[in-house]
């Protein structure tokens, strides 16, 4: 059986998760086999990512680098998200906005076609993501192709569990990213698709969302909002290995990861 391996970090947050990815991620996608490799980077500068950040974790093996709802949060990604198919921000939020939701990836051997999608549930006004992710995968490109991968950045566990469930027999995996909090739930659906409620973060292992302590802290004792700063080391690198059939597009398995540095 022709497998293919893909590798879907979590959010990576700040200079902290940036280093620690990019120190770990050559040598990981070795050893692991991995033909393909998804990275989420919206909260790269806590808030939103950089060209030069985006770059950085193109040049240390993203295939792909994803957005969410703090997509546009640094206004210089808007030309560079124009130029790139491989940075993708939610398909699903209006169509005025700069860059593209999906893309197919011809490798050869195999296509891939990824669609990044967010959720609805507590989160920015988008279209539904359950009607728009049955259109995409209708569209010609995307449903010729032997691997289909989504990525739902979604705050609620009952929204990414529908979502997985919708999508069961129709892609190879979907999983979620956005609470940055590793989920225990990974497995293949009944009809062959992989998922996860969440792969986690990639970032300081003491910290909140990433971000230090201390802020979070005041801020549920009734302090005013403060900026969030991102914390320092020790860090860890989360996500999900995923194997298809390349022969079916199904998931063969789906295992979480974590690396503590």
């Amino acid at each position: 059986m022709p497998e293919f391996r893909v590798l879907a970090l979590g959010d990576v947050c700040g200079d902290c998760g940036i280093d620690f990815v990019c120190s770990r991620l050559p040598e990981l996608k070795r050893e692991l086999s991995i033909d393909f490799c998804v990275v989420n980077g919206e909260n790269c500068s806590m808030l939103g990512i950089t060209p030069s950040q985006a770059d950085t974790l193109f040049s240390h093996g993203a295939n792909v680098v994803t957005l969410g709802n703090h997509a546009f949060a640094r206004r210089e990604i808007t030309s560079y998200l124009e130029t790139r198919r491989d940075i993708l921000r939610p398909a699903n939020i209006p169509a005025v906005n700069a860059g593209y939701g999906w893309y197919v990836y011809d490798l050869g051997r195999v296509s891939v076609a990824v669609i990044a999608l967010v959720g609805r549930v507590d989160m920015d006004p988008a279209e539904n993501p359950f009607i728009l992710a049955d259109k995409l995968l209708a569209e010609p490109g995307i449903a010729s192709c032997g691997i289909k991968l989504v990525e739902f950045h979604a705050e609620a566990t009952s929204e990414k569990l529908t979502m997985g469930y919708f999508l069961d027999g129709k892609v190879t995996a979907v999983w979620g990213t956005h609470t940055h909090v590793q989920t225990s739930d990974a497995r293949v659906l009944p009809e062959g698709t992989g998922a996860v409620c969440d792969v986690g973060m990639c970032g300081a292992r003491h910290s909140v969302l990433g971000s230090k302590p201390d802020a979070a802290v005041r801020m549920f004792l009734g302090h005013p909002r403060e900026r969030f700063v991102s914390e320092q080391g020790p860090a860890k690198l989360e996500g999900a290995v995923i194997t298809a059939d390349t022969a079916s597009g199904k998931c063969v398995s789906i295992e979480a990861i974590r690396i503590n540095e």
